[in-house]
């Protein structure tokens, strides 16, 4: 699936998370989650799981044998990524 907020300057989270509810999706595996996608993703009922180190193939393959854990931090919002803060 192509993400096409991978270049947005601000609300990439949302849209991307957005794009996975639209897309159907069960369950998302990775490092971290901010606290933006994470108000789109959690009311779709769509499970957050930590990655773990590794491939991407491993990590489905954990995922399928029950091995990852569900993520439990979510990150605050904006950082000031990609803009000119003080």
């Amino acid at each position: 699936m192509d993400n096409a907020a991978a270049d947005s300057q601000g609300g990439a989270g949302i849209q991307a998370a957005q794009l996975l509810v639209d897309h159907g999706v069960g369950a998302v595996i990775t490092y971290r989650c901010g606290e933006n996608a994470a108000q789109v993703l959690k009311p779709a009922d769509i499970a957050l799981y930590k990655a773990q180190d590794g491939t991407v193939s491993d990590n489905l393959e954990n995922y399928k044998a029950g091995k990852l854990v569900p993520l439990a931090e979510i990150h605050p919002g904006f950082h000031g990524h990609g803009g000119g803060g003080a």
